[in-house]
C-alpha cells in the first residue's frame, strides 16, 4: 500500500504542489519541500512548482479583475470580506501591497482580483508579482525542508523511506488544517470588522 502511495507522489506530487500554490498554497509548499528533504521530490523542481503555482494563480486572479470585471465570479468575490481594504491599500501602497499581498490569509484571491480593478499596469504588476512569488516559494519551501531535517533529527534514521512518507502525509494533513483554522479565524474577524465599519 505504502509503495503505491509512494508512486503515486513521486508521479504526480509536483502537479499537486504546483495546483496548491494556484490558490492558497502555504501548505502545499511546505509539505513540498519536506518531501524535497525526504528525496521524493527533487528541491529545484519543488521551488519551481511553487513558484510557477504562486505566479500563475495571482496572474489569474489579476486578469480576470483586469479583462471579465463584471463577470459574475468576480462580482462575488468583490464582495468578499477584505476587498474594500485590499483596494484601498493598492490605490495607496501599490507596490507594498503586491509585494505583500500573498502572505496575508485569505486575501489572495481578493487581491489579485484587486490589483486587476486598480491603475497598477500589467508589466509592473508582473514584475512585483514575480519577486513577491519567487520569495514566497524560497520561505515556504524552505520551511518544510527544514522541518524536514528537525523531524529526521526526532525520529531518527532508523524509519524506512515509507514510513517517512506516511509521517510527511501526516505532517502535511496537520499543517493543512491549522492554516484553515487560521484562515477562517482572520476571515471571520475581517467580516466581523466590516460589518462593524458599514453600520
Amino acid at each position: 500500500m505504502s509503495e503505491t502511495v509512494h508512486h503515486l507522489i513521486e508521479q504526480y506530487g509536483l502537479i499537486a504542489v504546483f495546483l496548491g500554490c494556484v490558490a492558497e498554497g502555504e501548505s502545499a509548499a511546505i509539505l513540498g519541500g519536506f518531501f524535497a528533504h525526504q528525496h521524493v521530490f527533487v528541491l529545484w523542481q519543488t521551488f519551481l512548482a511553487a513558484f510557477v503555482g504562486a505566479f500563475a494563480g495571482d496572474t489569474f486572479f489579476f486578469t480576470m479583475g483586469r479583462s471579465f470585471a463584471e463577470h459574475r465570479y468576480v462580482r462575488l468575490l468583490r464582495r468578499r470580506p477584505g476587498f474594500s481594504r485590499a483596494y484601498r491599500l493598492l490605490n495607496t501602497h501599490p507596490n507594498i501591497f503586491v509585494l505583500t499581498n500573498r502572505y496575508i490569509y485569505g486575501m489572495r484571491l481578493v487581491g489579485g482580483v484587486a490589483a486587476g480593478l486598480s491603475t497598477v499596469s500589467v508589466p509592473r504588476f508582473v514584475i512585483l508579482n514575480a519577486t513577491s512569488s519567487a520569495v514566497w516559494a524560497a520561505l515556504f519551501c524552505g520551511i518544510g525542508f527544514v522541518f524536514g531535517l528537525g523531524a529526521e533529527e526526532m525520529v531518527g534514521q532508523a524509519f524506512a523511506r515509507h514510513e517517512r512518507l506516511l509521517i510527511a502525509l501526516g505532517v502535511g494533513i496537520v499543517v493543512a488544517v491549522v492554516a484553515w483554522l487560521i484562515g477562517h479565524h482572520f476571515a471571520k474577524r475581517e467580516r466581523a470588522r466590516e460589518d462593524q465599519a458599514g453600520s
